[in-house]
């Protein structure tokens, strides 16, 4: 058997095993089925040493198409509510620094990570660039890299449960009257591919972080605000995408003990109880002073990750242009700020 045919058997299987998770799980009406589906039995695959893989490539177009999908929600009228997110924006920041801090004394004195894995690992920062960061600098950059997966399968697992046992929302409800890709014009659907790789050339240019996903969903705003498309995605490709993303989570168990897993889900658990009670307070204190749903400020704080409550922000109906804003704005301010505090932290240790 050649080499292509031997690599596509793990991709085919990751995908058939997502596919039938995301079935099952929308079938019993769990919400963001196909994404919370593919995740948890891909997952178990991968713990069952299963060979499952997914392509970085096939990830990245997907999450290129979730972009193109939240640029849209950036409409004329909303630029009239912009200015107003500055003060969540400089709350969000604030919510950053302290739920950093208390996650890195929680690694340090209770997992008993050493300095930078602690630090790297309490950072709500995107999983890519804490990984990368904490190789840099020491730290263990497998531990650092399964403590984020675990904390946004964990806050993927959390957020849409809450929202549909405390708020009432359904997500199934809710995303049944998006356009079908049968009905979707043919000249839309390349102006939107044409948008997605314009934006993600240009991001890997000015080196964004996040590159597929902000750069498309810049692209996508621009264009939307411009008027010169009102076209989304279709229901299936956003479905598609529920699957790629739930099941690349699930794959990057793959090749790791259980008991390891074990042991750093409950390394997790406690920093995401942490993220997510700062994340319960900040909201309730914005509510009161800005003009923003709950749903909203819970998404926009919550770090499970910009594409994964992205998606959930599109599957609840619930403001994703703001949503998707805020992720944005966190990620690019852990990366950017957390590299100069921890070289700060060095110093005054020597």
């Amino acid at each position: 058997m050649s080499d292509g045919r031997r690599g596509l058997g793990p991709i085919a299987l990751a995908l058939a095993i997502g596919a039938a998770g995301g079935y099952v799980a929308n079938q019993i009406d769990l919400p963001l089925a196909w994404m919370i589906g593919a995740m948890l039995f891909v997952t178990v695959a991968a713990l069952a040493r299963l060979p499952v893989a997914l392509p970085p490539r096939l990830r990245a177009v997907m999450i290129a198409l979730l972009g193109v999908m939240l640029g849209s929600a950036f409409t004329p009228d909303l630029l009239g509510r912009a200015g107003d997110w500055w003060i969540t924006l400089s709350a969000l920041l604030v919510y950053s620094a302290v739920v950093g801090g208390a996650c890195f004394v929680l690694f340090r004195r209770w997992a008993g990570y050493d300095r930078p894995t602690a630090y790297f690992a309490a950072m709500p920062g995107g999983l890519l660039e804490m990984t990368l960061l904490a190789q840099e600098n020491g730290g263990d950059d497998r531990v650092v890299a399964l403590v984020h997966t675990a904390r946004v399968m964990l806050i993927v697992l959390t957020i849409p449960f809450w929202f549909r046992m405390v708020e009432g929302y359904d997500a199934a409800r809710r995303t049944a009257e998006d356009l079908s890709l049968v009905d979707a014009p043919l000249a839309e659907m390349a102006i939107l591919a044409l948008i997605g790789y314009a934006g993600a050339v240009g991001a890997r240019i000015v080196r964004l972080p996040a590159t597929y996903l902000i750069g498309p969903m810049v692209a996508s705003a621009i264009a939307h605000l411009l008027g010169w498309t009102t076209f989304r995605p279709p229901a299936e490709l956003v479905t598609l995408a529920q699957v790629v993303v739930g099941a690349a989570i699930g794959c990057r168990f793959a090749g790791i003990a259980v008991m390891q897993v074990l042991r750093t889900l409950g390394h997790a658990a406690g920093a995401t109880a942490i993220m997510l009670a700062g994340t319960i307070v900040a909201s309730a204190l914005l509510h009161q002073a800005v003009d923003a749903p709950t749903p909203a400020l819970v998404l926009a704080f919550a770090p499970g990750g910009l594409a994964e409550m992205s998606l959930v922000a599109l599957a609840l109906a619930t403001d994703a242009a703001f949503v998707s804003t805020h992720h944005v704005v966190r990620i690019a301010y852990v990366v950017v700020v957390a590299p100069f505090v921890y070289r700060m932290m060095r110093k005054l240790q020597r």
